[in-house]
């Protein structure tokens, strides 16, 4: 790694205009830039310089970006060198994709220089400190027993603290994508719901005027019969209602799913707020529902849901959005891994299901919240480390390790209250939140 006073970052984009634009204002930043054209240019480069942050575009000739940053995180030299996307501003499909390969972030295209700075000087800072860190392990691995547990207290913090900045920075960035999705899709639902209106009204018209002509005109001429039947028209009468009541359907559909993802997306604030729970699981659910869906390995995955007369909670709505997105997640991972190996007939017959719960606990001062799934359930050397950092089973590439540590955080530190699991393998894992109703 270069020294401090001068970061090295690595370009990879095969536009000259953007590689101008940025090598420009990046080197007056104070930064070593380094150039790539395509990614194989970019993997012959790593071989002679590892830079310190990689900025990556995503649609290139040959290696495109998704397959570059998929081989720098299979290997061992290059895994840990942060990699910021580079996407034009309306491909959301690939920055969601970007962030899962492994990338901590992306930028858009036309670039705000100042955006740019910020966003590499914060992935330099968790680089320098996930550096310090391991430094320090490795320096207090000679302090004596005596000092042992104040060590692990202090690294502890410092994991939670990275871990925290980390998981915040990712999820911020996919909040703001999609409250970007849907207020992009708010003004061209609105339009269509509005004027499907006024097409039945417009309908009704001509229906009227069609009956008119037939009662004063009971004998068209016969090229009005021949096009009448062409046309078949009382059909088309009949089912006319029909379209437009699906076209009302649709948009309706999509408008939910903008609600969903609005209530999904907001923003916390430095206090906490009355937020109703079932608000919030019901638009993660409405999130996560392209992958409960049947696809060809499995029948689409059931949710059940078991609702209890809550009261809104104060807390931090956002935050434990991210909390039922972590577990809601999870469990569908689990259900993915435990249908491999088993025949579609055998998973009609037993289908996997999550069930959700809220209910008061019996001395009516917490909720409760369970999420259970029908999964293989967790061993118990899986069980013990569930909620430490970077811990994962995952492939690499499919998580980070954090995705439960961080809901840990968020439920006991900022709100006060419990994340507890019981998993059996064979029958599944259940997670159960407990919330004070006051704190």
């Amino acid at each position: 790694m270069s020294s401090p006073q001068q970061p090295t970052l690595l370009i990879v984009d095969d536009n000259p205009t953007n590689i101008k634009v940025l090598f420009g204002f990046l080197r007056d930043a104070g930064f070593r830039v380094l150039v790539a054209k395509d990614g194989g240019n970019a993997l012959e480069k790593l071989q002679e310089t590892l830079p310190d942050l990689i900025l990556l575009d995503v649609m290139m000739p040959g290696i495109d970006g998704f397959e570059t940053c998929r081989r720098l995180k299979q290997d061992e030299t290059t895994r840990a060198i942060p990699v910021i996307f580079m996407t034009a501003l309306a491909e959301a499909e690939h920055k969601v994709k970007g962030l899962a390969l492994g990338a901590v972030d992306y930028i858009t295209k036309p670039f705000q220089q100042e955006e740019v700075l910020a966003r590499i000087d914060l992935h330099l800072k968790l680089r320098s400190l996930a550096a310090e860190l391991a430094d320090k392990n490795e320096q207090l691995s000679d302090i004596n027993t005596v000092l042992e547990e104040k060590v692990a207290a202090r690294t502890q913090e410092l994991q939670d603290m990275q871990a925290q900045m980390v998981l915040t920075e990712k999820m911020s960035s996919l909040g703001q994508l999609v409250a970007g999705v849907a207020h992009e899709i708010n003004n061209p639902v609105g339009f269509i719901s509005g004027n499907i209106e006024h097409a039945r009204g417009y309908l009704g018209d001509l229906k009227g005027l069609i009956e008119m002509y037939r009662t004063c005109y009971p004998e068209p001429a016969p090229e009005i019969v021949e096009e009448i039947e062409a046309i078949e028209l009382d059909y088309l009468l009949d089912d006319f209602p029909k379209l437009l009541e699906s076209l009302h359907e649709g948009s309706q559909r999509i408008a939910q799913i903008s609600r969903s993802m609005r209530t999904f997306s907001r923003a916390d604030t430095d206090h906490q707020v009355e937020f109703d729970l079932h608000e919030g699981i019901d638009s993660t659910l409405m999130i996560l529902k392209h992958r409960l869906k049947a696809n060809e390995q499995r029948p689409a995955i059931a949710i059940s849901k078991e609702y209890g007369n809550l009261p809104a909670v104060q807390c931090y709505p956002g935050q434990l959005n991210q909390v039922f997105m972590n577990l809601l997640a999870n469990a569908i991972d689990a259900l993915d891994e435990g249908s491999a190996g088993r025949s579609f007939a055998d998973l009609t017959a037993n289908p996997n299901r999550i069930h959700v719960q809220t209910r008061l606990s019996d001395d009516r001062t917490q909720v409760i919240v369970r999420i259970a799934d029908n999964g293989a359930g967790m061993p118990p050397e899986v069980q013990k480390r569930v909620f430490e950092n970077s811990f994962t089973t995952k492939a690499v590439g499919k998580g980070t390790g954090l995705g439960l540590a961080i809901a840990r955080q968020i439920v006991v530190e900022r709100h006060g209250g419990q994340l507890e699991f019981t998993s059996e393998l064979g029958q599944g894992t259940e997670f159960a939140i407990h919330l004070p109703l006051t704190i």
